[in-house]
């Protein structure tokens, strides 16, 4: 899979993920559609603490970075998408961001003003469900695929035979990653999976995710 870019100094163009999955899904869908590498993705480990909390705990002070121009984040509804973007829309005021949506916007959010870094947001899976990177990732399997109906069929009879090792809430996770397990290469990582067209399907969700960091970048 290829890399984005890295720098010993900070770049000004950056795009936060919450862990090492968004970083890996996101740097292969903008290997595929060949977006532009005007902007970095920093590594989530490098953080002493990966997931949403970390991200918007760190939030404020990286805005006030005195290089910084443009700044992408990409985190997971989860079971909220109203409360994930309030955290976001109360860490962004605290800056002195105004003119703040209420609600989430469909293709991505993107705004300017003056004296601050240009902000992106988009909320996984599309700005408009609950749920998270894997639910992005599942519509990228083919339409016409047929164990994804097996996978659902043997994770729905887990929990009725109540052996289910998951939280329900974490069943996409289990979906995807044993629909990865019965592949041709069993088990590839979901970028990876991107990458050598395992996962090739272009839905709209894609494009529209696409376009959002093209014009968030430009």
């Amino acid at each position: 899979m290829a890399k984005r870019k890295t720098s010993r100094q900070p770049n000004p163009q950056q795009l936060l993920v919450e862990g090492m999955n968004d970083f890996h899904v996101i740097s292969a869908l903008c290997e595929k559609y060949n977006v532009p590498e005007t902007f970095c993705i920093p590594r989530p480990d490098k953080r002493k603490t990966q997931g949403v909390e970390a991200l918007l705990l760190e939030l404020p002070t990286i805005l006030k970075e005195k290089r910084l121009k443009t700044l992408g984040i990409v985190v997971d509804a989860d079971q909220d998408l109203q409360a994930r973007w309030q955290a976001i829309n109360n860490k962004l005021k605290s800056v002195g961001y105004d003119n703040i949506p209420k609600t989430t916007c469909p293709k991505g959010w993107i705004y300017e003003q003056k004296e601050l870094p240009k902000i992106g947001i988009w909320i996984m899976p599309n700005n408009q469900l609950t749920g998270k990177l894997e639910d992005f990732v599942s519509y990228l399997i083919p339409d016409d695929d047929q164990l994804q109906l097996k996978a659902n069929e043997i994770l729905n009879e887990l929990e009725t035979l109540k052996i289910n090792g998951y939280n329900k809430k974490d069943k996409i996770k289990a979906f995807i990653h044993t629909w990865l397990a019965w592949q041709k290469k069993p088990g590839q990582p979901m970028g990876t999976a991107i990458t050598t067209n395992t996962l090739k399907n272009n839905p709209a969700i894609a494009e529209t995710f696409i376009n959002w960091l093209n014009q968030l970048y430009k």
